[in-house]
């Protein structure tokens, strides 16, 4: 995997989804294995606009050429826990 070219495009995705939906997202990575990253984007008013954006802008930058031949993006949401 090309990090540097990746973490570029991934920034760009990033970038983008925050200027059409005002929210900015975070970018982590395991804290044992810098090649597995998290994007985090919190308060996300219409997820399914924003999963569609998403997956289009990774589409655009070609992003599934950078991961490794096993590996696969997924995507998981998260919600408070019910009081």
């Amino acid at each position: 995997m090309h990090a540097a070219e990746a973490r570029t495009a991934l920034t760009s995705v990033m970038k983008a989804l925050e200027k059409q939906f005002a929210i900015r997202g975070r970018l982590l990575c395991a804290q044992d294995d810098a090649a597995l990253w998290m994007e985090v984007y919190e308060n996300v008013g219409e997820p399914m606009d924003f999963e569609a954006a998403l997956d289009a802008l990774l589409a655009r930058t070609d992003f599934a050429s950078w991961l490794a031949a096993d590996a696969s993006r997924r995507t998981e949401r998260f919600v408070g826990p019910a009081p």
